[in-house]
């Protein structure tokens, strides 16, 4: 038996086999939970249900955080779920490098709207198909506390959605529904791409990290199968790292010579 078995989770966020949410995917699935995936725009749909084939034949849906009609659409559809992945994200490239004091205002909006309102909003249309002491968990990264240099306003949707996460845990906790986030190291991401000097950052944490390794979207899946399943049932308001240890330096000495 798996840890998942009977278990419905709704995942955002799968633009292709090579994004975080496509780790998690795969993670939930071997665990036996059944899959619901959505896309966002016609760009990524063949590859969402090609992707959605392999596990299952997972049910697709459209779904875009900005349009509430979108989103009406997805609650009407989907059923009853024991699980919501939060996996979404946007900035636009140009405030992804400069200064923070130089991003425009609709580029500030835009990113704290899909970034961090978008769970909010999953949340608000998704209530009714929540079951009972069902599992929410949204992935944020440690931009979102701490300082990374070009990580700039997204980092500052990260610290915003880390806060809607543990509002959220009090207001559905009388449910039994936890509500929590993943921190996950750098990973190499089509998105993440984006971040300037990101190329560099996956070297900086497996030297530093107390691990000596970066990780894997497979590794956040994991963590992903821990909070979906019964086992993390107390559990809630809470961000879990996966990072290697990468988050708990301080300082990041030479290595000793011998």
């Amino acid at each position: 038996m798996g840890l998942l078995d009977g278990k419905t989770i709704l995942v955002t966020g799968v633009a292709n086999r090579w994004s975080i949410a496509s780790g998690i995917v795969r993670r939930l699935h071997a665990h036996g939970a059944k899959l619901i995936l959505t896309y966002q725009g016609d760009r990524v749909e063949e590859a969402v249900r090609q992707h959605a084939a392999e596990f299952g034949g997972a049910a697709v849906y459209e779904c875009d955080v900005t349009s509430e009609a979108s989103l009406r659409v997805l609650a009407a559809a989907c059923g009853k779920i024991d699980g919501l992945v939060h996996s979404i994200a946007f900035v636009k490239k140009e405030d992804l490098s400069g200064k923070v004091y130089d991003t425009s205002r609709d580029g500030f909006a835009t990113a704290l709207d899909i970034s961090a309102y978008s769970l909010i909003a999953l949340v608000q249309h998704l209530n009714g198909n929540l079951n009972d002491g069902a599992s929410i968990m949204a992935v944020t990264y440690l931009g979102g506390t701490r300082i990374v240099p070009n990580y700039n306003v997204a980092g500052i949707a990260k610290a915003a959605l880390e806060a809607i996460v543990r509002y959220l845990a009090y207001d559905l906790g009388e449910r039994g529904i936890r509500v929590n986030a993943i921190s996950a190291g750098p990973i190499k991401t089509a998105s993440a791409r984006q971040v300037a000097g990101f190329s560099k950052m996956g070297d900086k944490v497996s030297s530093a990290a107390p691990l000596k390794r970066n990780v894997s979207a497979d590794d956040v899946g994991n963590c992903a199968v821990f909070l979906a399943s019964d086992l993390s049932t107390q559990m809630t308001a809470d961000v879990l790292f996966v990072d290697a240890g990468y988050h708990a330096m301080g300082m990041y000495p030479d290595p000793v010579q011998a």
